[in-house]
């Protein structure tokens, strides 16, 4: 681990102006990927501003949904009653991620920035990462990539996103506040993370120095009708070969208004399914017509050598989860 300064922050317009002051700094809340990324050699950040002082740990009603501060634990998120109660799919998903140990430290935020779980990524014994060290070459794309994405990659990077978390916040539409030297702006979830096209070392769409303050869920009348589906190889602290997340509107029939479907440890991004969605609009939540849905979101999918299996793997998913969501009162 190389050498960094540090500073604590009270506010965030301190916090702000601390990270600016220095072009190699990184922000750190719970730090339970940072500090592995520090410790590997990944990330060489010459300083650290701490913003767990921050009065960013509120989980309240807003604008008709809820908002949830940046440092608000995954622990707390998960087992508030207004998350339990309006938004399941949310609780589900940070449950069904990590340890109950990683989940009291991590933040919320910090959540959103997770990097990736790729081997060659954690590794810089392994020169060729176009993430790590860009130009150098993509070593999963002719190597063991069982974990990787079938769904947007690129020439560059085959790289998914780790979190579980993520995957339900895009389902649910969620805004990711920030604020940074230029001012406050929003930022759909849906647009938060990046594809890898050409430039996989970028992994979201933030600007320099901001900072995220708060997520925001809209009101959702019928998100109480949701699952998270985690797919892994062991109950405990593995990350998702496939995830989905489902949230459905059915009318009194049980037809299918309006479905809502991500997908998780596919693509370098929580992947939203609006092929599916757009396919089950107006249907009955029939194991056929899901499956129907299921591959016409995949068709686009690319498998690599060892990670074939993950296309078939993600459309049972996708049948199961919505199938799940449906049956529920």
């Amino acid at each position: 681990m190389n050498p960094f300064t540090y500073t604590r922050c009270a506010t965030v317009d301190e916090a702000i102006r601390a990270r600016g002051a220095s072009p190699d700094a990184s922000f750190i809340g719970g730090g339970t990927n940072l500090l592995d990324l520090m410790k590997m050699g990944v990330e060489r950040p010459s300083h650290l501003v701490d913003i767990t002082r921050l009065p960013l740990q509120t989980i309240a009603e807003h604008a008709g949904g809820v908002r949830i501060g940046a440092l608000v634990s995954n622990t707390d998120a998960a087992n508030h009653a207004l998350i339990r109660t309006r938004y399941p799919v949310l609780s589900e998903a940070i449950l069904a991620g990590a340890s109950q140990q990683l989940r009291n430290m991590a933040t919320m935020g910090g959540n959103l920035l997770q990097r990736t779980r790729c081997y060659y990524f954690y590794d810089p014994s392994y020169r060729e990462c176009n993430k790590r060290d860009p130009g150098s070459g993509c070593a999963a794309k002719q190597g063991y990539n069982r974990i990787h994405a079938i769904l947007g990659a690129s020439e560059e990077c085959i790289a998914v996103h780790p979190s579980d978390m993520c995957v339900a916040l895009s389902a649910l539409d969620a805004t990711v506040q920030v604020t940074g030297p230029n001012g406050e702006r929003s930022i759909p979830m849906t647009e938060f993370h990046r594809l890898p096209g050409n430039k996989p070392q970028i992994d979201t769409n933030l600007h320099p120095g901001e900072l995220i303050t708060s997520i925001d869920l809209p009101g959702i009348p019928y998100a109480g009708r949701s699952h998270y589906l985690k797919v892994r190889d062991r109950n405990s602290y593995a990350f998702a070969l496939v995830s989905v997340a489902a949230v459905l509107d059915l009318d009194a029939n049980g037809t299918i208004r309006e479905a809502r479907i991500a997908l998780g440890g596919v693509a370098h991004k929580p992947w939203r399914a609006t092929k599916a969605e757009t396919f089950l609009r107006g249907k009955g939540p029939e194991k056929s017509a899901i499956r129907a849905a299921a591959e016409a979101e995949l068709a686009a999918a690319k498998p690599y050598e060892h990670n074939g299996f993950k296309v078939e793997l993600a459309r049972r998913s996708i049948v199961r989860a919505v199938m799940t969501a449906a049956s529920l009162t």
